[in-house]
């Protein structure tokens, strides 16, 4: 019967693989787990989006803040179109933000609040439609055409929540549907 020994260098080596392999595999679940996390947060943001249309906005980078503010800034921007903002249309505003998951307190409330103080300039609008345009060649028809949907129908809401005077009359003002039409050109 021969003595087998395992040699201390041999034992270190093997220690050091095992101890790298390790570190790996805790990476992964890590960066699987912090992934789905985001996933679930831009899934809140994005009411009813397909888990393929989730998927493929992580993979480009887009997360629950950035597309926070792809779909608040055109809220914002039709809000304050005849230059004042509404208190319905600020509540319609921050009622939408709810929706989309920005939270009370959060780095998104507070560029929110900012926009309802006062409006928004023209650098804004263009930077938005500078992403939204990098983003759009991207995505496919169907990607297009739900996000689209979400954030039209979003200013869409906003534009009608004033709705005229006592109700009567048109819901939506000139500016505003000047707006929306701008909105709805960049969203094709």
């Amino acid at each position: 019967m021969t003595n087998h020994t395992i040699n201390p260098d041999t034992k270190a080596l093997e220690d050091a693989f095992f101890a790298r392999e390790s570190e790996r595999l805790l990476r992964e679940l890590r960066a699987k787990a912090e992934r789905e996390q985001e996933r679930a947060a831009l899934k809140e943001a994005i009411h009813g989006a397909d888990d393929a249309l989730l998927d493929h906005l992580l993979d480009l980078g887009v997360n629950s803040r950035t597309v926070l503010a792809l779909g608040i800034v055109p809220l914002a921007a039709v809000a304050w179109a005849d230059g004042t903002l509404e208190p319905k249309e600020r509540e319609a505003i921050l009622r939408a933000a709810r929706e989309r998951g920005v939270i009370q307190g959060g780095s998104g409330q507070e560029m929110l609040e900012v926009w309802l103080k006062e409006k928004p300039g023209p650098v804004l609008m263009e930077a938005w439609k500078r992403y939204v345009s990098s983003l759009w060649a991207q995505l496919g028809e169907a990607e297009r055409r739900e996000l689209a949907g979400e954030i039209l129908g979003g200013a869409r809401a906003v534009a009608e929540a004033a709705g005229g005077f006592l109700g009567l009359g048109k819901k939506v003002s000139e500016a505003e549907a000047a707006v929306l039409d701008d909105l709805a050109g960049v969203l094709k």
